[in-house]
């Protein structure tokens, strides 16, 4: 890993790409707790499933405290980590939405906006079925104020109040177990799904220890220390395997806690 051309990479553009980081056994895994969830929570869609399951989910734990991530997530917030919070959007074939065009930080309670995303391919992400498309550059820019957006069917039902120039875009192609890295500032966004095939991500938000969570809810839904010292947040725990109340992975007979 050439860490130095990473960081170049992410200062110049906002955003870089690792291939190959997480083998094609967790990623299965990982796609058969996406239909575990949606067969748990019938209620919501694919693109919904989101920050208040993660912490009661040995599974998602156990993902997103991947070492493979965590050295990763290093290179750019350092060796005292915790997740701030973690999304899967699943689009489903020929109906999954957009996610219109929108900067992270905008959205977060955090003080200072030092935190990282990690975007993990659980599917083959293309255009056709709806890849992350992202401005180079644009990390550059300031938070711009978010405005509702109702006429249109989308995932986070709103966008940043900016026009962005679509000839600037990149269209971010993974394959499963690729991670794409963006910084909290870039614009970004994806088209709907129109391919018969789902387009999955898990989104892995972290931040270094030194990152104050400022919700008013203490623990955070989410928090977890994954690395190092605690620093200035309160966490959740580690929740414990049960067997018949989760979904079974490999290794979870070592998170019972008995």
């Amino acid at each position: 890993m050439d860490a130095d051309r990473i960081l170049e990479e992410y200062d110049r553009d906002g955003y870089t790409i690792f291939r190959d980081v997480i083998d094609p056994e967790l990623i299965a895994e990982a796609s058969d707790h996406v239909a575990w969830l949606q067969a748990k929570h019938p209620d919501r869609l694919g693109e919904d499933l989101a920050t208040e399951l993660v912490a009661g989910d040995p599974f998602w734990v156990r993902l997103v405290g991947d070492d493979r991530l965590l050295d990763i997530a290093e290179l750019f917030v350092g060796p005292d980590i915790a997740l701030f919070a973690s999304h899967y959007i699943s689009k489903p074939p020929l109906s999954g939405m957009p996610v219109l065009w929108h900067q992270d930080g905008a959205y977060w309670p955090l003080e200072p906006m030092r935190v990282v995303t990690l975007w993990l391919a659980v599917d083959e992400s293309t255009p056709e079925n709806g890849c992350v498309r992202v401005v180079p550059g644009s990390h550059k820019e300031e938070l711009y104020a978010l405005r509702e957006r109702d006429d249109v069917d989308n995932v986070l039902g709103s966008e940043s109040a900016v026009t962005v120039d679509e000839s600037r875009a990149v269209d971010l192609v993974l394959s499963p177990g690729d991670v794409e890295v963006h910084h909290p500032n870039i614009l970004h966004g994806s088209n709907a799904n129109t391919s018969p095939r789902r387009r999955c991500g898990l989104t892995i938000r972290y931040i270094p220890t030194s990152t104050r969570i400022t919700s008013e809810q203490q623990p955070f839904v989410s928090a977890l220390l994954l690395r190092g010292r605690p620093g200035v947040n309160v966490y959740q725990p580690f929740p414990a395997y049960v067997e018949g109340e989760h979904m079974p992975f490999r290794g979870a007979a070592s998170r019972t806690g008995v």
